[in-house]
């Protein structure tokens, strides 16, 4: 029977969020921006990681998981390069303290790549590319995580989920927000599932067996998106957030659950450019939104009321959560309560 659902509006989640972490030990700069980042991953129906991991999160600075007085500092290694090193602190911040560095840089050099290096779970990576798209940039950022999917044609897990997030501002000023895991869908997509007491479509997952189930607490490692191309992707991204930092590579990535003690050392890449440093910015402006127009105006297919430009239908999941609140299952909502 699937759990009974409570819905809550934006900004008392978002206080549910960070009062919950700031009780648990985070100090209140590092919760303010964990729960920014908590909301607007379920204020866009990205549920996979927001409410769901309010325990988890709390239970790992608990365990001191991570470090909570960490020594934070940016290394520029070149003209147009960096390293924001995190000391293995809640990896929200981090990442959005690297990505001002990058944009900073973008704004001067024309182009910035900032390694972010030894960090916790830094939620969803769309984030810090909309930051980015909002200072007039375009943003490419990448994340590795534990090892918790089985390589195209294998039975055992070697890669993370690693997302890739792109952004792009346009006229309008709202930028286009493009965040996807490499898997068919994240993990946190299988513990919202499990929260709410839903199956999963049998292309998400396998069990112990290596065997596709629709169970969600039989899940025992995740399948790539696309096959081989998403397999593909995910060494990539492991590559350029991982031994191109230095840091713990496929399955030799610290566990996200298996010791909430043992700090993470995750690594993130972002990639920033400033389009005026490729040619007219007003131009490149207009020409994305023609793009937006002309998807727009693509005759939808059968069963689809129009067509979308990546990411498109978060948008339209906030306005409509404005007037219903957050879906959040109730045990999650009881726990935050408590």
């Amino acid at each position: 029977m699937a759990e009974e659902l409570v819905y809550v509006q934006r900004d008392e989640l978002r206080q549910l969020f960070l009062t919950q972490l700031v009780n648990s030990g985070l100090p209140k700069h590092f919760a303010e921006k964990t729960a920014d980042l908590m909301i607007f991953a379920d204020e866009r129906g990205i549920h996979s990681h927001g409410a769901v991991r309010a325990e988890y999160y709390s239970n790992r600075i608990k365990a001191k998981g991570y470090n909570l007085n960490p020594e934070l500092k940016f290394e520029q290694t070149g003209p147009c390069s960096g390293i924001y090193h995190g000391d293995n602190a809640v990896g929200h911040y981090v990442a959005y303290k690297a990505m001002e560095e990058a944009i900073a840089m973008a704004k001067d050099k024309g182009v910035a790549v900032v390694g972010v290096k030894e960090i916790g779970h830094s939620g969803a990576i769309g984030y810090f590319a909309e930051q980015a798209a909002l200072e007039g940039m375009v943003a490419l950022t990448v994340c590795q995580s534990d090892p918790m999917v089985v390589p195209f044609g294998g039975t055992k897990p070697y890669f993370g989920t690693n997302p890739i997030a792109f952004a792009t501002p346009k006229q309008d000023g709202k930028p286009i927000i493009f965040d996807m895991a490499t898997t068919v869908q994240a993990w946190g997509k299988i513990l919202d599932a499990r929260s709410k007491g839903k199956d999963i479509p049998e292309t998400w997952a396998v069990d112990n067996q290596g065997e596709p189930t629709t169970n969600p607490h039989d899940v025992a490692a995740l399948l790539p998106v696309a096959g081989p191309k998403g397999y593909g992707l995910m060494m990539m991204i492991d590559i350029l957030s991982g031994s191109l930092l230095g840091l713990p590579f496929g399955q030799h990535v610290t566990s996200m659950y298996k010791d909430l003690s043992e700090y993470r050392k995750l690594g993130q890449l972002h990639i920033v450019i400033n389009p005026a440093f490729f040619g007219d910015r007003e131009r490149f402006l207009a020409q994305v939104s023609q793009m937006v127009d002309e998807l727009h105006a693509i005759p939808p297919a059968k069963g689809f009321e129009q067509v979308y430009y990546p990411g498109e239908i978060q948008e339209t999941v906030i306005e409509k959560y404005k007037e219903s609140g957050i879906p959040v299952a109730k045990e999650i909502y009881d726990y935050l309560t408590q």
